[in-house]
């Protein structure tokens, strides 16, 4: 896969594979699907004009991810730290004949549930689970992508989950870093 260590290839090889994913993850952070099509933007031009640093052979994904976040972080959106956009529809993805009106108000209230709990967390909790579960990046990729050791992300992962479990179930204390 050209997305782990050993890249190698032309900028163009390694970076359009990702750009829906890393669209994706921009509308997460920016919720706005014009601010993140200028991000994405941004950030091909920002890693297209650094592509000579890129040290082929290291994990182009992480590095794209990572321009992408902090180029995210500097953006005035980025600095207010509002983000996320709805959760895609999960009940267009069941099979036709079990689709009811039930079935999609229950996916709906789901998705807007999960939304919400994302919208309340912290920015450095939000990212890393969009980065791991929505992502499915590895740990040693989220740090290269975030600039922290895979020990930082094992335990703000653990933290992130901690909050999201405690927002799904009603409370609030699970928000502290």
């Amino acid at each position: 896969m050209a997305d782990h260590p050993g890249d190698s290839g032309s900028f163009e090889d390694l970076a359009m594979p990702h750009f829906t994913r890393l669209y994706n993850l921009a509308c997460w952070l920016t919720h706005d699907t014009v601010a993140a099509e200028d991000l994405v933007q941004e950030t091909f031009m920002k890693a297209l004009r650094g592509f000579s640093s890129f040290q082929q052979g290291t994990n182009f994904r992480a590095w794209i991810y990572r321009i992408l976040r902090n180029t995210f972080l500097t953006s005035q959106t980025g600095l207010k730290a509002v983000a996320t956009i709805d959760l895609d529809d999960e009940a267009a993805h069941e099979p036709a004949n079990e689709v009811t009106p039930e079935s999609l108000l229950l996916s709906r209230t789901e998705a807007e549930t999960l939304r919400r709990a994302l919208e309340l967390l912290p920015m450095h909790f939000r990212e890393i689970i969009l980065l791991c579960d929505l992502e499915e990046m590895s740990y040693q990729e989220i740090g290269q992508a975030l600039g922290i050791p895979t020990g930082t992300v094992m335990s703000r992962l653990s933290r992130a989950r901690k909050a999201m479990r405690t927002l799904l179930g009603g409370g609030k204390e699970g928000l502290r870093s």
